[in-house]
């Protein structure tokens, strides 16, 4: 397997020790090149968990001298979230929730002061039906802000399964700008989550052109 490419930063291991997440250095260096290169338009994070991704893009774009707002949709429910409890543990999924959302809340304050992100409790096909609409919605900060108008770069960090990730690429399809960027997650060749036929399927496609693998698939709209 080809190394994985890296930025070299002194804050970026910092915030990783204090702000829980799961974040592949190679995700990272391909934030890193998207957000060097996207426009003046809004950047889309789609899964927020305890906002470690959402604060490294939020770091990125100050590192770039870059002001781009951004938005995030999540609602928190994970994967066996039906059982009640976390195998034997005696806590509860619904605790748990309210204690990774908690946990967003006070990570991206603390570390994201001045580019604070819009973050949406809601699913990506609601998230995305509201930006359609350019509804006005209320953030979990208790802030309201108006959604809608063009995507520069999207982080697809959701629901992993292929359906609802295809999904996802539909729906940012429809906003994202030429020369804008999409990022999968967990995307990789061989990865457990099977959204290979997907990425061939974009790889195919006339209207985008894929930038890197590293191992996650980084595609450009042309």
């Amino acid at each position: 397997m080809p190394n994985t490419f890296v930025i070299q930063d002194d804050f970026l291991p910092w915030l990783g020790f204090a702000n829980a997440g799961m974040l592949g250095a190679g995700n990272v260096f391909l934030m890193d090149y998207a957000i060097e290169r996207v426009s003046s338009s809004p950047i889309l994070e789609i899964g927020t968990f305890c906002g470690l991704s959402t604060n490294v893009m939020a770091y990125l774009l100050r590192r770039h001298k870059k002001n781009n707002r951004i938005y995030s949709a999540d609602k928190w429910i994970f994967e066996g979230s039906e059982q009640i409890y976390l195998g034997s543990s005696g806590i509860s999924h619904a605790d748990y929730r309210e204690f990774v959302k908690s946990s967003y809340l006070r990570n991206v304050a603390f570390f994201s002061p001045t580019n604070t992100p819009f973050t949406i409790e809601v699913v990506s096909d609601e998230f995305f039906a509201l930006w359609g609409r350019n509804e006005n919605a209320s953030d979990v900060f208790g802030r309201s802000i108006t959604l809608g108008g063009p995507i520069s770069f999207c982080y697809i960090d959701g629901n992993h399964t292929l359906e609802f990730v295809k999904r996802d690429f539909e729906n940012t399809d429809r906003y994202l700008e030429p020369g804008g960027f999409i990022l999968f997650d967990d995307s990789g060749d061989g990865d457990s989550f099977g959204l290979t036929p997907l990425m061939s399927e974009i790889s195919q496609r006339g209207d985008y052109q894929l930038v890197m693998k590293n191992p996650n698939y980084l595609f450009q709209k042309l």
